[in-house]
């Protein structure tokens, strides 16, 4: 049992050699296009929200 866990982590760190980490440079960037996106996908979802809440409140109202 032992040296099927020492020969399965023996083939991970021999896989994890052929790994292309990203580079700080990536991470920077990757980081602000999430950061972005979030922030208008956020902005769209709160304008959606206020226009229907404002739908529904007059339809509610004048209905």
């Amino acid at each position: 049992m032992f040296k099927k866990i020492r020969d399965f982590i023996k083939s991970v760190m021999s896989e994890l050699k052929y790994v292309t980490w990203p580079t700080k440079a990536d991470i920077k960037e990757g980081t602000t296009v999430v950061i972005i996106m979030s922030t208008i996908v956020a902005i769209f979802l709160a304008l959606v929200d206020a226009g229907f809440g404002f739908f529904i409140r007059n339809l509610l109202l004048k209905g």
